[in-house]
C-alpha cells in the first residue's frame, strides 16, 4: 500500500467497533495524529493499543496549523487527521488543511468510513436517491425558518445537524410552515440509545414538546417527493 503523506481518517460516531481495519493500520503507521481533542482521541487510540504523538487541530487553530502540517509532511512525516467522530472536513476541521495541502502540492487521501449524514439518511426511510446536506441549521430564527421552508418545498430529502437544546423549537417552526412534512429525527446514531423518530413535523413537534430528547441529533425533512 502507498503511504500518503497525509491521510484523513473517519472515526466511529458511536460504537467503537465501527472503525475499519484500514483506519487502524493508517493510524498505527502515522508519525503524528492530528485531532480535535487529544484526550478524546487518546482514549480511542489506547483502546486499540495505538500510541502516537498527538497534535491538536480544531476550528480555532486549523488555519495556523495547516502550513506547519504541510511543511512537516513535505519533510517526510506521515500524518493521520481525525476529528472527534465521523469524517474530517464534514462540519468539522479538515477543509482548511486540505486547501493548504493542495496549494503546497502535498498528496493526501481520504479513507471511507462512518458518517452520520449517510447513516441517518438510510435509516430515516425517506427518499435517498437525491439529498441535500445543510450542515448545522442557522441559530438565528429568520435564517433557520428560511432553511426549513426551503427543505419542505424541495424535491429531495434535506439533512441538517441540530442541537438537542434547539430541536424542539426547530420542529415547532417546521410544523408552522409545513405541518404534514415527513420528518425523521435520528438520535444517538450507533450508540446505546440509538433512536429514529419518524412522523410528520406536527406530530414530532408535539411529541418532543412533552418529552424533550437528549443526545446527538440529525434532522431529516422528506420534501415534496417523500
Amino acid at each position: 500500500m502507498i503511504a500518503y503523506p497525509v491521510s484523513f481518517v473517519p472515526l466511529p460516531i458511536g460504537n467503537r467497533e465501527d472503525i475499519t481495519q484500514r483506519a487502524l493500520r493508517v493510524l498505527s503507521e502515522a508519525d503524528c495524529i492530528c485531532c480535535e481533542d487529544t484526550r478524546h482521541t487518546g482514549m480511542l487510540l489506547a483502546h486499540y493499543g495505538i500510541h502516537k504523538p498527538l497534535l491538536s487541530m480544531h476550528e480555532h487553530n486549523e488555519r495556523q496549523r495547516a502550513p506547519e502540517i504541510a511543511r512537516r509532511a513535505q519533510e517526510g512525516e506521515l500524518f493521520a487527521v481525525v476529528t472527534d467522530a465521523g469524517m474530517p472536513g464534514v462540519s468539522d476541521p479538515g477543509y482548511r488543511l486540505i486547501q493548504e495541502l493542495k496549494a503546497q502540492g502535498v498528496a493526501f487521501t481520504v479513507l471511507p468510513g462512518p458518517s452520520a449524514v449517510v447513516t441517518a439518511l438510510v435509516g430515516s426511510g425517506l427518499p435517498s436517491d437525491a439529498f441535500y446536506f445543510g450542515g448545522f441549521l442557522p441559530t438565528k430564527s429568520g435564517k433557520r425558518r428560511q432553511a426549513l421552508a426551503a427543505a419542505a418545498a424541495a424535491p429531495h430529502t434535506s439533512i441538517f445537524y441540530e442541537s438537542p437544546f434547539r430541536i424542539g423549537k426547530t420542529l415547532r417552526e417546521l410544523a408552522e410552515l409545513a405541518p404534514d412534512a415527513p420528518v425523521c429525527v435520528a438520535r444517538e446514531i450507533s450508540k446505546l440509545h440509538e433512536t429514529y423518530h419518524r412522523s410528520t413535523a406536527a406530530e414530532l413537534a408535539a411529541a418532543f414538546e412533552s418529552a424533550p430528547p437528549k443526545g446527538e441529533m440529525v434532522l431529516l425533512i422528506g420534501g415534496t417527493n417523500a
